[in-house]
């Protein structure tokens, strides 16, 4: 860390700290973002936010020690951008390119290292949390602090803000090769995961990266990633431009992205949604300047129409039932994958969605999977047409009942209904109130339950 970068972060701490000692006394606190990847409401205090403009860059990064000190609002993009000339990323990426680190540190992150890695708060060395005490601590696996960092991941806030992450990172080279291997029974599908996910092989190729998509009941793939240096023997492809990348699954056997485009191949459309906005249509496409192609911009847009009530003024007007926005992703243990796909295409009707595997490497008490145990995330974004039922989310709620069921989890960053007795034994909320009491004994900081369940 130099001099220079170790000074203007001690900065930015001190306009937040200054920020937070501005609020009347006993107000709520909470950040002060203009741009957010949640799918849930954020609750409107009426008081000023925290002061996190000066913490949204890239500290230091080491190449030696295979480690980067990042600030807690910077972006993955950003991140990426100073870790990948030194052929090195961070041990998970998720999808998304304005997603913080910070953010995905408390409010979880998964991507196709996933297998391998966990989730990303499994990288994290170190943090420094502005708590809602408004003190600054490190937190590590094992200092005074252990408490706050084992449950901070999957906290959203409740617990207080990461200020910098000190992140272990991986090797890369430039170039990653993707298979994509069809399966038509989700059986097989997960029988190969799980074999994946033990030998890290496939036909004896080493897997690096693992990920799927269901397209349907019989049409299912597995995308399977090797880094590599040798770009021989095949074109680069570029999902940036006018091909969609989840479109090509189904349409090649092998592909050759660059590291990079790997990194942020489902952000350009994310995933399949953009194709809502008409993005995906040729014509469209065309006029649509490929810097606005990005996960950001359609969520300004999703903003639009919530806002406005775009999509419920034309249903309404053409005499379509009233939808039901149905945005999760779900984790539930391999075995029991198929069952889940199978109720979801009888139940819910959409398609595709994707798939992720991943394992825990420990516990963690405020998302308690199994540590070594292989979960598949299973993640769909869109709307379901239901009729008046709508506002009482009647298809969200059956999701959290058949995952309950199943052994499984659901992330938070969208909006939960579950009721509170439920959600306190699937999310260790007696271990997260104690950790809560310690760190923010006046209650400045709104509680998870509070944050992440919709209640009418």
């Amino acid at each position: 860390m130099t001099d220079g970068s170790r000074q203007q972060h001690e900065q930015a701490v001190a306009r937040l700290r200054a920020s937070y000692t501005a609020l009347p006394p006993g107000s709520p606190v909470r950040l002060a973002k203009r741009t957010t990847n949640l799918f849930r409401a954020r609750a409107e205090t009426g008081a000023p936010g925290l002061d996190v403009s000066g913490l949204t860059g890239v500290i230091d990064v080491d190449p030696v020690a295979r480690t980067a000190d990042v600030q807690g609002m910077c972006t993955y993009e950003d991140l990426v951008d100073a870790t990948l000339p030194h052929g090195l990323i961070p041990y998970v990426v998720p999808q998304l390119r304005t997603i913080t680190l910070g953010g995905a540190v408390t409010g979880l992150g998964i991507e196709s290292t996933s297998f391998r890695n966990g989730l990303p708060h499994e990288s994290v060395l170190e943090m420094d949390v502005f708590t809602g005490a408004g003190e600054v601590v490190t937190a590590t696996p094992d200092n005074e602090h252990a408490d706050l960092f084992a449950a901070f991941p999957n906290s959203y806030g409740s617990l207080g803000y990461a200020t910098r992450l000190r992140i272990a990172l991986e090797p890369v080279p430039g170039h990653v090769r993707l298979r994509h291997v069809r399966f038509d029974d989700a059986a097989l599908l997960a029988k190969t995961i799980g074999e994946i996910s033990a030998s890290r092989e496939y036909d004896g190729q080493r897997i690096d990266g693992l990920d799927g998509v269901a397209f349907a009941p019989d049409e299912l793939y597995l995308t399977l990633a090797t880094w590599t240096e040798d770009a021989r023997g095949a074109a680069v492809s570029d999902y940036t431009g006018s091909q969609v990348f989840y479109r090509s699954i189904r349409e090649r056997e092998t592909d050759l992205l660059s590291t990079y485009d790997y990194l942020w191949r489902w952000d350009t459309d994310w995933f399949w949604c953009s194709g809502a906005f008409g993005a995906q249509h040729p014509l469209v496409r065309r006029v649509w300047p490929r810097r606005y192609r990005r996960s950001d911009v359609y969520m300004r847009l999703l903003g639009l129409d919530r806002r406005f009530s775009i999509a419920d003024r034309l249903d309404r007007r053409a005499g379509r039932p009233l939808r039901e926005r149905v945005v999760q992703d779900i984790e539930v243990p391999l075995a029991n994958l198929p069952a889940f796909l199978e109720w979801f295409d009888a139940e819910i009707g959409m398609r595709p969605v994707w798939l992720c595997p991943l394992v825990a490497r420990r516990p963690w008490p405020t998302y308690p999977l199994e540590p070594g145990e292989v979960y598949v995330n299973v993640g769909f974004w869109g709307t379901v047409h239901v009729g008046p039922q709508a506002p009482d989310a009647p298809k969200n709620r059956a999701i959290e009942r058949r995952v309950h069921e199943l052994g499984g989890h659901k992330s938070l960053y969208s909006e939960a209904f579950y009721d509170r007795a439920t959600f306190d034994a699937l999310y260790g909320t007696d271990n997260l109130a104690a950790v809560k009491r310690r760190y923010d004994p006046h209650d400045r900081l709104t509680s998870l339950y509070d944050k992440a369940v919709k209640r009418r």
